[in-house]
């Protein structure tokens, strides 16, 4: 039987997937793409800590960095008993998925719209990351009294999602909802913001990476332009593949859930198998992106 909760959808059997979500998501924006891939993977879809369902953030001296948030997901992994797994993840999902992978946990990665690849030092690629956040956070929050009405309308719902999806309007009304509050409810905004301002925001050690790794992008993302963001994962990742799909956003598995179920079950079908030996590159201090 499914394990379903705010916090975890664990379901099928076979060789793990994790499904990471992206900032102020919850595990539920992989809703679309779970009925392709339960039968031929355990999909293991977690919300990430400090997220609507998901643990509590302990407090903090430093910055909730990437290596932070993929100590973390290992955390609730080893919790669960999975080890090595592949990983498909989308924006900061995408960045802790190309984290592990540095780390030798993951046996492929498919990153969609992958947070990180920012140069070291691009402020002003990340203020126009947070201006898009606030401007996002700033409307739902305004209009919380009325989102019920908002979402019930296909025109307005899709308006209302027109910054992270091209098709809102294929949301049902309810998840809609989900996801607008959910996106209040994250706690690690402010946090995000401090270390996208000191202009830290990318990964490093991209050149350890030895599984196999596909970086996909929408040619509509609002949040993370492909041809500022896809720069250096393309040239630093070894072997890396790289598809760029027309008229979808930033997250897409609404948008277009048959392409973004059909690619994530495909290339991690063809990684499977006995994982490769990796040995673990060394902890870095990269900070968490959007």
């Amino acid at each position: 039987m499914p394990e379903i909760s705010p916090a975890l959808y664990r379901a099928g059997s076979g060789e793990p997937l994790v499904l990471v979500h992206g900032f102020t998501a919850t595990w539920r924006c992989w809703l679309p793409v779970l009925a392709e891939l339960v039968p031929r993977f355990e999909v293991i879809a977690p919300t990430l800590d400090g997220h609507d369902g998901g643990r509590p953030l302990p407090p903090r001296d430093t910055a909730h960095t990437i290596p932070h948030a993929a100590d973390h997901l290992e955390e609730v992994l080893d919790g669960l008993g999975v080890g090595t797994a592949h990983f498909a993840g989308n924006s900061l999902g995408g960045a802790l998925g190309l984290e592990l992978a540095r780390r030798g946990r993951a046996r492929s990665v498919v990153g969609i719209s992958p947070a990180g690849g920012l140069e070291p030092g691009d402020r002003r690629s990340a203020e126009a990351i947070m201006k898009v956040f606030r401007r996002m956070q700033n409307v739902t929050r305004a209009s919380e009294r009325h989102l019920p009405q908002i979402m019930s309308r296909p025109g307005l719902r899709r308006l209302a999602l027109r910054d992270v999806m091209t098709r809102g309007h294929l949301v049902p009304a309810g998840e809609a909802l989900r996801l607008a509050r959910s996106s209040l409810r994250c706690d690690i905004v402010d946090d995000v913001f401090s270390v996208l301002r000191d202009g830290n925001a990318a990964l490093t050690g991209l050149g350890d990476i030895s599984c196999p790794v596909l970086v996909t992008w929408g040619d509509r993302d609002r949040i993370l332009p492909v041809e500022r963001h896809s720069a250096r994962l393309r040239a630093e990742i070894p072997g890396v593949e790289f598809r760029l799909h027309r008229g979808i956003g930033h997250t897409p598995m609404w948008d277009d859930a048959a392409l973004i179920a059909s690619t994530i079950a495909d290339f991690a079908g063809a990684a499977s198998g006995p994982p490769a030996t990796a040995t673990p590159a060394p902890p870095t201090t990269a900070p968490v992106a959007a």
